[in-house]
């Protein structure tokens, strides 16, 4: 683990804790690498300062802008601009659309660390913990290339079944060409396998077996 990823761990967690307490507020959903780290102390922070639904609203304020004004959207994704004066427009940004504390932090944590170019996948992360915090029933779909809203709208229709009474159902899609056609639907730590891959796979390994 290089120095540099150590320091950035640092202040994930430095981040995450406050006076009241030193642990991290468990996460309803598990994520993994460095952006569920961050995702998962931006999670411990909001609760901690009763801002979670807050912090919730400010990163749709966040996207909106960042939709809207591609000069700032260009600042963000530049590269060559040095951090801190990131970390600077970012403090000035919140303050201009009165984001919570917790999302100010967040958001200037990103800077710091050279992160702001991940807000997009941080902020869909975000959003599946707070589904997870709602009782929301996630499902991932992968697909070899994007469907239009007619195959969705059935597929929605299909997997709604699993979802127990008063729970909503959210779906995730994910394309992966790799897969070459079909889908893989992952619930939890469960999934089924129906891509075009996976079944060329398996006639292969007959075939194989059979010679």
């Amino acid at each position: 683990m290089t120095s540099i990823r150590v320091l950035s761990l640092m202040n994930i967690r430095k981040f995450s804790t406050s006076p009241a307490s030193s642990q991290l507020v468990k996460a309803p959903l598990q994520l993994f690498g460095i952006e569920g780290r961050y995702v998962m102390a931006l999670y411990s922070a909001a609760v901690k300062q009763k801002q979670l639904e807050t912090v919730e609203k400010d990163f749709e304020k966040i996207s909106t802008t960042l939709n809207s004004d591609k000069a700032f959207q260009e600042f963000v994704l530049n590269p060559v601009i040095p951090k801190n004066l990131k970390a600077t427009a970012i403090k000035d940004v919140s303050s201009k659309l009165s984001l919570s504390s917790s999302s100010t932090n967040f958001l200037t944590l990103l800077a710091e660390n050279g992160r702001l170019k991940n807000f997009w996948t941080l902020a869909n992360l975000f959003k599946q913990v707070m589904s997870a915090h709602r009782g929301d029933l996630i499902i991932e779909v992968t697909i070899a290339k994007p469907v239009d809203d007619t195959i969705k709208q059935e597929l929605q229709g299909v997997l709604q079944k699993f979802a127990k009474k008063g729970e909503q159902l959210i779906l995730n899609y994910k394309v992966d060409p790799a897969i070459l056609g079909g889908m893989i639907v992952s619930i939890g730590d469960k999934y089924v396998d129906m891509s075009t891959a996976s079944k060329f796979k398996k006639y292969t390994e007959i075939l194989k077996s059979s010679v």
